[in-house]
C-alpha cells in the first residue's frame, strides 16, 4: 500500500463532508428561493387583489363588501408578515450553511496541500535515489575499465 494511504483516507472523507456541506447549502438556498418566491408571489396577489378592489369601490361598494375586503385584506397582511419571518429564518439558514460548506472546502484543501507536498518530497528522494545509483553505477563501469587496462 501506498504511504499516502492515511492522507487519502483523510482526503475522501473531507470529501465527503464537503459534499455533504455543498448539498445542505443547495438544499437551504433552494428553500429559501421557493418561500421568496411564495412571498412575491403572495403580495403580487395582495398589490392585485387590492388594485380590482380600489376600482370597483370607485364605482360605489356595499359596507359588507367593505368590510369582506379589509378582513381579507388583513388575511393576505398576516400571511405576508409570516412568509417574511419564514423568508428571516430560510436566510438565516443559508447563511449558517455558509461558514460550514467554507470550513470542510478548507479542510479539503489544506489536506491536498499535505499530500502534494509529501508527493514532492517522495520524488525528491527518488531522484535522489535514482542520481545516487546512476553514479554508483558509472563509478563501477568506471573500475572495470580501469581494472581491465
Amino acid at each position: 500500500m501506498s504511504k499516502h494511504f492515511p492522507i487519502k483516507t483523510l482526503i475522501g472523507l473531507a470529501q465527503d463532508d464537503v459534499d455533504a456541506a455543498a448539498r445542505k447549502l443547495g438544499r437551504v438556498q433552494r428553500e429559501r428561493n421557493e418561500i421568496e418566491a411564495q412571498l412575491n408571489s403572495l403580495i403580487e396577489y395582495r398589490d392585485e387583489y387590492h388594485r380590482r378592489f380600489t376600482e370597483t369601490a370607485k364605482a360605489g361598494m356595499p359596507a359588507g363588501n367593505m368590510r369582506n375586503f379589509q378582513a381579507f385584506i388583513d388575511t393576505l397582511d398576516a400571511a405576508i408578515e409570516q412568509q417574511r419571518q419564514l423568508l428571516a429564518a430560510a436566510t438565516a439558514r443559508v447563511e449558517a450553511a455558509k461558514p460550514e460548506w467554507q470550513r470542510s472546502k478548507q479542510k479539503l484543501g489544506s489536506y491536498e496541500v499535505l499530500e502534494a507536498r509529501g508527493i514532492a518530497a517522495e520524488a525528491k528522494v527518488a531522484a535522489r535515489r535514482e542520481q545516487r545509483d546512476a553514479d554508483e553505477h558509472g563509478a563501477r563501469i568506471l573500475r572495470m575499465r580501469a581494472e581491465g587496462a
